[in-house]
């Protein structure tokens, strides 16, 4: 039976929020069952538990635990593809003593420590095809905001207590499609902004509860016309903190007073930290950076791929709000062809620039260069 949105989007946020406080959980998959456990919050004592309580379960079956990590991931550590986005790590094989398996495998999904203290594998991945729920972990870890590696105990069809938040790998795949598919706005206001006092704000929540998105409507734009519109990834440092790494912040700014002069339109801002990896791995990665990887590069360094964003919630902001052909304010070409495959019609790119400083010239030409900006 299909699961329904409700299922999908709660059993899945459950679960990351779960892994985000250092506990198990149980994913189910129509080949079996596992316990899983995000690398980035595993304790030795969590480990051990569950390890015990897959034994008491599954038998020899605990013996195939593993680490999940993505291929960018195991490229850093000089681990041979397996042809897939995601490869599994025996633990029986992991060169340390049993009580430093814990502390190994955070080092292993963390990039923080790769330069200063590398990793001495080698490190032997199992052969073949990772099971479905290997990604689905991946994914789970993402949807936490966390390090995307994960601990994966097999039990088989054994299931454990029923205290145990359990997520199946179908809900967790379906996660993001069905959390899009919920948004619905919640509540709006008149609010009055530096660069445009005719504006008012709209919010919209999705079914799973995760951070609201918002659209800043300003005048009074035709919805028979295509709209000018801006599609803004939230920015913590750039927008309030007026970080000189990036140019989010005088883009946003750009986009209200561009948006006020021609006449009116919307900028929807994102919950799309860091290019959708969060403000914590946002900063990670920027340690990096500061190590001379450039920003595509770092990363790929944690797990992520270059840009984790995807469109389909700006496209039903957008039909929400009526509507369904927009003048788009970008230098991003994904943007572009990301917002039509959502089914918004983008009539014109508009040019959206601005000068670089010091501090960003770097990562303004990687954007040019790696990304494909129109810079």
């Amino acid at each position: 039976m299909p699961l329904d949105a409700e299922t999908i989007a709660v059993s899945t946020d459950r679960a990351a929020h779960e892994w985000r406080r250092g506990r198990a959980v149980l994913l189910q998959s129509a080949t079996g069952n596992y316990l899983a456990l995000a690398a980035e919050t595993l304790s030795e004592t969590a480990l051990d538990q569950a390890l015990a309580q897959a034994l008491a379960l599954a038998g020899a079956g605990a013996a195939e635990a593993a680490l999940a990590l993505t291929a960018q991931r195991a490229a850093v550590l000089h681990i041979l593809p397996n042809g897939h986005d995601t490869l599994l790590l025996p633990l029986a094989e992991l060169p340390v003593p049993v009580p430093e398996r814990a502390s190994l495998i955070r080092d292993l999904a963390d990039a923080s420590r790769d330069l200063a203290a590398p990793l001495r594998g080698p490190y032997q991945r199992l052969r073949g095809a990772p099971p479905q729920a290997a990604a689905a972990a991946i994914k789970l870890a993402k949807v936490a905001y966390l390090l995307p590696a994960a601990v994966l105990i097999p039990l088989g069809e054994a299931v454990l207590s029923e205290l145990l938040v359990r997520v199946q790998v179908e809900a967790i795949t379906a996660y993001d499609q069905a959390a899009a598919e919920s948004l619905k706005p919640v509540s709006q206001a008149r609010l009055p902004v530096a660069d445009a006092e005719d504006a008012r704000l709209y919010a919209f929540r999705a079914a799973d509860g995760g951070p609201e998105h918002f659209a800043l409507v300003i005048g009074r734009p035709d919805p028979g016309q295509p709209v000018l519109a801006r599609l803004h990834s939230e920015c913590f440092t750039g927008d309030l903190l007026g970080s000189l790494r990036c140019d989010c912040g005088e883009q946003l700014r750009g986009a209200v007073r561009t948006i006020r002069e021609s006449g009116g339109g919307v900028l929807l801002y994102m919950a799309q930290e860091g290019r959708g990896i969060g403000l914590v791995n946002k900063l990670r990665a920027y340690q990096l950076q500061d190590e001379g990887f450039d920003t595509v590069e770092a990363n790929l360094r944690i797990g992520y791929a270059a840009d984790e964003r995807w469109f389909l919630p700006a496209a039903r902001m957008l039909k929400l709000l009526g509507f369904s052909s927009v003048r788009l304010l970008t230098n991003n070409p994904e943007k572009v062809e990301g917002l039509a495959a959502a089914g918004i019609e983008v009539a014109e790119r508009v040019p959206h620039k601005f000068p670089a400083n010091s501090h960003n010239e770097a990562y303004l030409a990687t954007k040019k260069k790696r990304s494909g900006h129109y810079l």
